[in-house]
């Protein structure tokens, strides 16, 4: 994973995405460079749109993160409902009382 976040890096800082800049950049990080997968990444992002990727990345992440919103407001909602109908017993016991 570490070398796809060293290529979005470099793409992010306007660089130029090829296997020196991806090695300096792990390195930097502390992490060793592999050849192997420097090259199979170079590779692989030939024909890539970096920034196309990002915002599908982006797009497809939102509804994500929207989701647990929606838990809780349909949480908050559920425990409206049950104040309500607490209140609705409460009331039908009051009325009670006063023929009982």
């Amino acid at each position: 994973m570490e070398y796809i976040y060293a290529a979005m890096l470099l793409h992010t800082a306007g660089q130029e995405v090829n296997e020196e800049s991806v090695k300096k950049v792990l390195e930097a990080a502390g992490s060793e460079a592999d050849d192997a997968r420097v090259k199979a990444l170079i590779a692989a992002l030939e024909d890539v749109d970096i920034e196309e990727a990002i915002e599908k990345t982006a797009v497809a992440a939102a509804p994500a993160a929207a989701a647990p919103a929606a838990a809780a407001e349909a949480e908050e909602e559920a425990e409206e409902e049950e104040d309500e109908e607490e209140a609705e017993e409460e009331a039908a016991a009051g009325l009670g009382a006063l023929f009982g």
